[in-house]
This record gives C-alpha cells, sequence and structure tokens, in this order.
C-alpha cells in the first residue's frame, strides 16, 4: 500500500477540481417535462392525480397541441415545497 502525502493548499484544490468536475456532469434539468416525468417528480402513479393537480391549478403546465401536455419544473418543485411538513 502506498501513501500520499499532500499539502493542504494541493488537497483543497484538488478537492475543489472533482466537485468541479462532478458538477459540470450532472444533466441540466429540462424547465418543461412530460407527464411521465412529472409523475416521477412528484412520486405518483395515477395519471388521474396528475390531471387533478393540473384541473386545481396547482402545477403550471403548457398544451402546445392537442395531446402534448407539458409541465413546469419550478412550479411542480413549489408544489412540494409548500406541502413540505416541519420536523418537530
Amino acid at each position: 500500500m502506498e501513501v500520499i502525502c499532500l499539502e493542504d493548499a494541493a488537497f483543497y484544490a484538488l478537492i475543489d477540481k472533482v466537485v468541479k468536475r462532478l458538477t459540470d456532469g450532472k444533466p441540466k434539468t429540462e424547465k418543461w417535462v412530460s407527464g411521465q416525468e412529472a409523475m416521477q417528480m412528484l412520486r405518483i402513479t395515477s395519471k388521474a392525480t396528475l390531471q387533478k393537480f393540473r384541473d386545481e391549478g396547482k402545477i403550471r403546465f403548457s398544451q402546445p397541441e392537442k395531446k402534448i401536455i407539458l409541465y413546469d419544473t419550478d412550479s411542480i418543485q413549489e408544489f412540494l415545497n409548500k406541502n413540505a411538513r416541519e420536523v418537530f
């Protein structure tokens, strides 16, 4: 087994590079997602529940064509945060 010694500055510079590489590699989330992706974000399995949220104005959506409905990810995150409960 080998032991590698680094100075503090070199160690922290290495950590910064690793963190930057990991965060740059993350896929960017889309502003508008499909119904299936919205259901995954909300952790629901029912299309009826998704439609209920849409009908009640709880999450924003766009309908560019008759059978295409897209959901706003910011709206979904806001909905989840608004319904989050604080721990005791």
